[in-house]
């Protein structure tokens, strides 16, 4: 079984593993990075790391159309069912549970989501912002970071044997470069992919020299993706 990861530009990513296709926080209408269409893209599942717009982005509209399960924080999962979303499954940080996909666990992030204007798209409460630990069907371990700055349980995290960590890179909002590349450090992963970069100017960086650093200090592989590549863990 193979595992393909695709790049949709900012925060936006689609997993297919084994038979199930997998969307992380769904930002096309709005997204200037994104290649596709939000009508473009399958989901048997949504997962959502916060929220906030450019996360929980097109979520409810996927989710009607392709009848797609979302999992996020529980108190996303009930704003969203408010909203018509039929299928959700709600977690919360350090719960993991077996999928069809895989097993999933919620890590720590640190960012916002939970106050008024940084919240829910209409200002609810949006509960902690989250990262996602999965070991897929066949036993890989893919990290997504979520937005989140450095932190040292990080070193944690990595001591589950990351084949793939995804991380943000834009700093502003998230981690920069630099702290990113002490990320690296901590979570030892096998190949890590840059995201949350370059979407507008705030948030613009030089990925392929971030990469050539990561490659120089560390034994992870970094592969850098250009909006809509797609990239094989085998």
């Amino acid at each position: 079984m193979s595992n393909q990861l695709t790049w949709y530009g900012h925060a936006t990513l689609g997993l297919k593993t084994g038979d199930y296709n997998l969307l992380i926080d769904p930002f096309f209408s709005g997204n200037p990075a994104s290649p596709v269409s939000v009508d473009a893209v399958a989901a048997d599942f949504i997962l959502v790391t916060h929220g906030h717009g450019d996360h929980v982005g097109d979520a409810i509209a996927i989710a009607g159309r392709s009848q797609a399960t979302v999992i996020a924080n529980f108190e996303i999962c009930n704003w969203l069912s408010k909203q018509g979303v039929e299928k959700t499954h709600g977690q919360h940080l350090g719960g993991g549970f077996k999928h069809p996909f895989g097993y999933l666990k919620l890590t720590l992030a640190l960012h916002g989501s939970a106050l008024h204007g940084s919240a829910l798209p209409d200002g609810s409460y949006g509960g902690n912002p989250a990262g996602f630990l999965l070991t897929t069907n066949d036993g890989k371990k893919i990290y997504f970071a979520g937005d989140t700055g450095l932190f040292g349980d990080m070193k944690l995290i990595g001591e589950e044997g990351l084949d793939l960590a995804v991380i943000p890179i834009g700093d502003n909002y998230t981690m920069g470069p630099d702290d990113a590349l002490r990320a690296v450090k901590l979570l030892t992963p096998k190949v890590v992919i840059p995201i949350h970069f370059g979407t507008w100017g705030l948030i613009e960086q030089n990925a392929a020299d971030w990469a050539t650093r990561v490659e120089a200090e560390t034994d992870a592989k970094a592969v850098v993706l250009q909006p809509g590549q797609t990239w094989t863990l085998a």
